[in-house]
């Protein structure tokens, strides 16, 4: 792929992997709050074979550096040759588009792969370079005949530098727990509804009873509890995808390079076990992202990854859960909707006009979607 533009003193280039580059220098851009734009994490996909040739993910991280080749801003990025693994759906628009005589793919994908969590998806030392980061992306694609770049699960407060930069905001719906100053597990239910409060409590006793449940975090989490969880995801993976996106080996160096910001919730039955959860560690969120199970226990699901993450959250002083995309079955549980934004440019005239006008409908239906789903939460009116 091509990509180089100067400008005065800087430089914006194409970097062949985010492996390429300096891990202290990422990651004073990316911070630690969010664990899934972190060099650790990146290079793990990478190293691991979990993106890069014949996945369909070619990485593409798009940097900028001063004179003297400092990193001044950084994006997250792959060339993608298909649309899966993404959870922000464009499969509609690709057809369209190949079926009025376009080229849909390959198009670039601003995001982390397989990983529906918000976060932010310009890496910047100063915000004055987004504009640049932002054109540096477009000039990529159209160097190198792409039809299209995408930013998906964009933090809420980079939202407007993609709009200022004219590319298309798109919304769509998540249920994240928010903590609202609980100290634990039963101060969060005590502001539920007696119904809801009630119905949570007969689920979590069907699930503990039939199970003994651990966390296990950082080196707690043995090489025979990782080989455990590979076949509980191999088996979500394989329902879900049909092929799981991440190789054995990513998890192994998950652990090996991001240690204690891993949480490892396993179910066990008669000493075996049966079902896990694996969870991420931000600084003010936990995010849950993979789940399995070889054996089916009723409610152990929402035991796992829903109200063992609400316990670890306000054991860790953690402001909210992110569980991942879709599921209105959380709604009950006490994952509120919120709002998660995209954003798109489109090379083609016409057909980011059609794209435009598409969105400004969608965007209409999730904001009344959203009311409806806030009206049915299970907290107290009062708490409501």
């Amino acid at each position: 792929m091509n990509g180089t533009d100067e400008s005065g003193s800087l430089t914006a280039r194409l970097a062949g992997s985010v492996g390429e580059i300096d891990a202290a220098e990422w990651d004073r851009l990316a911070g630690s709050d969010n664990p899934f734009v972190s060099h650790a994490f990146l290079t793990a996909l990478e190293d691991s074979g979990s993106v890069g040739p014949g996945t369909g993910w070619q990485p593409a991280p798009i940097v900028i550096e001063d004179a003297d080749g400092a990193l001044l801003a950084a994006m997250p990025a792959y060339a993608k040759g298909h649309s899966q693994g993404e959870y922000v759906f464009d499969h509609a628009w690709a057809d369209a588009y190949e079926r009025a005589g376009g080229r849909y793919y390959p198009k670039l994908q601003v995001s982390v792969p397989f990983t529906p969590a918000t976060g932010p998806r310009l890496l910047l030392s100063d915000e004055r370079y987004a504009a640049g980061l932002l054109h540096a992306a477009e000039q990529v694609c159209h160097g190198n005949g792409f039809s299209s770049a995408h930013a998906t699960f964009i933090a809420d407060g980079q939202l407007p530098l993609f709009e200022q930069a004219g590319w298309l905001p798109r919304s769509d719906i998540q249920f994240h727990w928010s903590n609202r100053g609980y100290g634990d597990f039963d101060d969060f239910l005590a502001s539920l509804a007696s119904r809801k409060r009630r119905a949570i409590r007969k689920e979590r006793a069907a699930a503990q009873g039939a199970v003994e449940i651990r966390r296990l975090r950082g080196a707690e989490i043995a090489p025979e509890h990782w080989d455990a969880f590979w076949l509980f995801y191999q088996d979500t993976g394989a329902r879900k995808w049909g092929t799981p996106y991440l190789t054995r080996a990513a998890f192994d160096l998950f652990a090996e390079r991001m240690g204690e910001k891993l949480l490892l919730v396993l179910a066990f039955a008669e000493g075996e076990p049966i079902a896990g959860a694996l969870n991420f560690i931000g600084t003010e969120a936990l995010y849950g992202r993979y789940w399995g199970c070889t054996r089916d226990v009723r409610f152990l699901h929402f035991e796992l990854c829903y109200y063992q993450a609400i316990d670890a959250a306000t054991e860790l002083g953690l402001q909210r859960v992110e569980a991942g995309a879709q599921g209105g079955h959380k709604l009950a549980r006490g994952y509120e909707p919120v709002r998660t934004w995209s954003a798109h440019w489109i090379a083609d005239p016409g057909f980011r006009a059609a794209v435009s006008e598409f969105l400004e409908r969608e965007r209409a239906g999730v904001s009344v979607d959203q009311g409806y789903l806030a009206e049915r939460m299970p907290f107290k009116k009062s708490s409501s």
